[in-house]
């Protein structure tokens, strides 16, 4: 499957050749969801943590941090791409205090999304006490910096909002609660409604350069492929149908929220057919496995994490698309993350 109408060999050609001019973004402030939780989910009580082996194994010291992966996750090449740091720290970790985060942060925690709802089923950060804790950054942010130099990066900095595919995998489909009050596509308006008011909630605290971002096929994750057996384990159709016309609907509002939000640099970020041309075309990118993960193969694909210190894991995570049954392996979010910069986030290199 072509990848839209995007011309892969170009992409790939410019792949390694991305490149930045310092200060334009001073700083890179993340909210969402695992695809971007550097370890916000170690400090809260919740079942929802990946802050033991095998996780990390790929990461710096070989240590695992609270990322849903074997090294780094899709904001972290960002923002190195953008040329501040190689790695973006999570709020509530003790080991950084606000000079590290005053260059990038993420509020992000494992399991949340939209709605409050979904950040119930495994007792994890609500996006309102995301939004909650980046107020408290601010203030500490003025204190380190000085009113005006801090206005001043909280202007300026890139702020990455990613999350959604919780509310479908983990709430709507999962929980009989929201499916009893909504059709899917009412669901999908409800959540709309939810990013919207949080998009202007950040706009009415400063922030201009907001990318908003998208789903993936969420029906070809490992965990949804386990579960399809009536389909020989193919992608579930009607989950990526779902990602494809939440999809639509973002786009929709990033279109007209910059149309009235004065000022505002709104973008929209979508991972959904690099995935997919990722899982369809494995060897373009030298993976090998597609379907199921890395991370405890073949036995335990059931659950949103791996097992810890899996006996099960793979030798070699970068042939594999899939780190654990719902999460991508670095490589995988190294060509995600290098794919969005080059597409969508070149506005603000």
């Amino acid at each position: 499957m072509a990848l839209a109408k995007y011309d892969f060999a170009l992409f790939l050609h410019f792949l390694c050749l991305v490149t930045a001019t310092s200060g334009k973004v001073p700083a890179i402030i993340v909210f969402g969801d695992s695809s971007v939780d550097a370890g916000n989910n170690n400090y809260i009580p919740t079942i929802a943590r990946s802050n033991f082996q095998p996780y990390g194994r790929d990461f710096y010291g070989s240590k695992p941090t609270g990322r849903f992966s074997n090294g780094r996750i899709p904001s972290d090449f960002i923002s190195e791409a953008f040329k501040i740091k190689p790695s973006i720290p999570a709020y509530l970790d003790p080991a950084y205090n606000i000079s590290d985060f005053a260059t990038g942060v993420t509020f992000a925690s494992a399991g949340t999304g939209y709605d409050n709802a979904t950040s119930g089923v495994l007792s994890v950060i609500p996006l309102w006490k995301e939004l909650e804790y980046y107020k408290d950054y601010q203030r500490k942010l003025r204190s380190h910096l000085g009113p005006s130099s801090a206005n001043q990066v909280l202007a300026e900095a890139l702020y990455m909002i990613s999350m959604g595919t919780n509310d479908f995998l983990e709430n709507y489909y999962t929980m009989p609660g929201r499916r009893s009050q909504f059709t899917v596509s009412q669901y999908e308006d409800f959540l709309i409604g939810i990013a919207e008011n949080f998009v202007r909630e950040l706009y009415g605290l400063g922030a201009r350069k907001i990318s908003l971002g998208g789903l993936p096929p969420m029906g070809c994750l490992p965990l949804e492929r386990t579960t399809n057996v009536m389909e020989q384990n193919r992608c579930v159709g009607n989950y990526n149908n779902v990602a494809l016309e939440f999809n639509g609907k973002l786009k929709g509002l990033v279109v007209r929220l910059s149309s009235e939000l004065p000022g505002i640099n709104l973008v929209f970020s979508n991972p959904y057919y690099i995935v997919m041309h990722i899982v369809r075309k494995p060897a373009f990118y030298g993976f090998e496995v597609t379907s199921v993960a890395c991370c405890a193969t073949g036995l335990f694909e059931m659950g949103y994490a791996c097992a810890r210190d899996s006996l099960f894991t793979c030798q070699d995570a970068n042939k594999y698309v899939f780190w654990d049954a719902f999460h991508p392996t670095e490589k995988t979010s190294r060509i995600v993350a290098d794919y969005v910069v080059k597409t969508v986030l070149a506005r603000f290199l």
